[in-house]
């Protein structure tokens, strides 16, 4: 069914709506009678966060005021990643939104006080359009689905411009994203986040696959590193498109790092094959949609960034991938693939 919630935890809404109008109140400034309604989970995707679209109405100058807004609540129990950077992300969003430098929604107010609505929480612009939603898969069903290979053709690109955009961004103003000694940026700091998730993995799951996977990755380490901000889940899917599927907003970023240009285009890449490729796991290929080399050649045109070792990149995307999906199988109670499966899919078997 296309309106599937798969949010990690959910809550009463209306209690929700009394609790986020006595927290608003002072953020408004001269407001009166404010109200929130049409509180909603996202409907095929958001299951890292706990996402709520709602609504806030009120009187300000003799004038009725509204604005739609986005409540995003950091993960308590169920975490995805190893490393929750949840204001990390917030700060991600206030260099991209001021700055100009790719279309995010606006970042309005970040609470840290955990006993307002459990953990910390961030609110958001709320954003108007259409998501190439994951559940059900988007290039089976939907509105995506449905559209014209010249409408196909243009959101592709629409997207790529978007994801080099990212590259943009003066990673000066990033500071607040340097990792820890040893892997305070580049490549080094991508590798310690994922090698540290596969340590996780080996005492709570164990895989002798993994640790072969990684040892083949350190052999075959990428002469190419160009510099660059990580939006860490590069693809279509995090991404909002009006009705002329021009990008609205790029969305989730979650896990971001000064980790390299290369991680974001890899990854693109390999989701764009995996969702709606001519090789596509789903089984259906969206005609007008970019190729690999065609992906490539317009990020690299847009970014002036060389894509040398790219395969390396994609690699390294497929051992992301399968440890992040490891870790979601074992927070609830299910082993999503085998030793078999994982050795297949990270080339050690």
């Amino acid at each position: 069914m296309s309106d599937v919630i798969v949010a990690p935890a959910t809550r009463d809404l209306d209690e929700l709506a009394k609790v986020l109008v006595d927290w608003l109140a002072p953020k408004l400034p001269g407001a009166l009678d404010i109200a929130i309604d049409n509180l909603a989970y996202p409907r095929g995707a958001g299951q890292s966060h706990e996402t709520i679209l709602f609504d806030a109405h009120w009187r300000e100058g003799g004038e009725q005021r509204t604005q739609g807004m986005v409540v995003r609540i950091k993960p308590s129990a169920f975490t995805v990643f190893v490393d929750t950077l949840f204001v990390e992300q917030y700060k991600v969003m206030q260099v991209l939104h001021e700055g100009k430098y790719v279309s995010v929604a606006k970042p309005l107010w970040i609470e840290e006080d955990s006993s307002i609505l459990g953990n910390p929480f961030f609110v958001l612009e709320k954003k108007l359009g259409r998501v190439p939603v994951s559940h059900p898969p988007y290039a089976k069903e939907g509105w995506l689905s449905e559209a014209t290979p010249k409408q196909c053709r243009k959101l592709w690109e629409n997207a790529v411009d978007q994801l080099a955009a990212v590259q943009s961004v003066p990673l000066n103003k990033l500071g607040f994203l340097k990792g820890p000694p040893g892997a305070e940026s580049g490549l080094a700091q991508e590798w310690d986040r994922y090698e540290r998730g596969a340590a996780w993995l080996q005492e709570h799951v164990g895989s002798p696959a993994l640790i072969r996977a990684l040892d083949r990755l350190k052999s075959l380490w990428p002469t190419n590193q160009p510099e660059g901000l990580v939006w860490g889940d590069a693809r279509i899917g995090n991404m909002m498109f009006d009705d002329d599927f021009n990008v609205v907003t790029v969305m989730d970023w979650e896990q971001p790092s000064l980790g390299g240009a290369l991680h974001d285009l890899a990854w693109f890449l390999t989701l764009s094959e995996t969702m709606h490729g001519r090789n596509s796991v789903m089984g259906v290929h969206l005609e007008g949609m970019g190729s690999r080399e065609e992906t490539i050649a317009r990020w690299e045109g847009l970014t002036g960034k060389s894509a040398a070792d790219i395969e390396w990149y994609e690699d390294f995307t497929h051992f992301k991938m399968t440890t992040t999906g490891m870790r979601m199988g074992h927070w609830r109670g299910s082993q999503m693939f085998g030793e078999e499966d994982i050795a297949k899919r990270l080339k050690v078997d």
